[in-house]
């Protein structure tokens, strides 16, 4: 009995702690993703615990803002995440930074790193280490499917501070 409850209790204990470090994380906002079809935006967001610092569990959170609706904030569906605004993200305890690959669509990973003042993506933007600002995709469905025409990135050159642009022009063949 003393067993279980001590096995209890532990497993209470990592429940409750991780539980607190997610909710005592704070977020910055990083980018989002505008789209043709509406108003409404995925906005991807770090999060930072109280020395400001990375969440190492979970450094990145992506979710919808329906602006076309009533501003609610809302969770990505299982499909939303897979197909397309998901991501893949890893992070590096030593450098306190986090690589982040987008789940579709854009072709190229983004570091989570502090600017100084706050978290941002860097990447390559029009040949350029840049911060993403934005992301705007613009689709059309065509039955059950979404083609994407293009994608634009927006951003901000690191070292000059001048704006960063580059559109993906997607084939029709591929």
């Amino acid at each position: 009995m003393k067993f279980r409850l001590s096995v209890l209790l532990i497993a209470t204990l990592v429940c409750i702690t991780s539980t607190a470090q997610v909710a005592a994380a704070n977020r910055q906002p990083l980018f989002s993703i505008e789209r043709s079809k509406n108003a409404n935006i995925v906005q991807y967001d770090a999060q930072v615990d109280a020395n400001g610092r990375l969440v190492g569990e979970e450094p990145v959170v992506a979710y919808w803002i329906r602006l076309a609706e009533q501003g609610q904030i809302k969770e990505l569906s299982w499909a939303q995440w897979l197909f397309a605004f998901g991501f893949d993200i890893k992070f590096i305890p030593e450098s306190g930074t986090a690589e982040l690959e987008m789940n579709a669509g854009i072709d190229r990973p983004f570091r989570i790193v502090s600017d100084g003042e706050r978290f941002r993506a860097r990447g390559v933007i029009d040949g350029s280490q840049a911060y993403l600002d934005r992301v705007f995709i613009k689709s059309q469905r065509k039955g059950f499917f979404v083609d994407v025409d293009y994608i634009e990135l927006f951003g901000k050159d690191i070292e000059s501070a001048e704006d960063r642009y580059e559109k993906i022009i997607f084939d029709d063949d591929e």
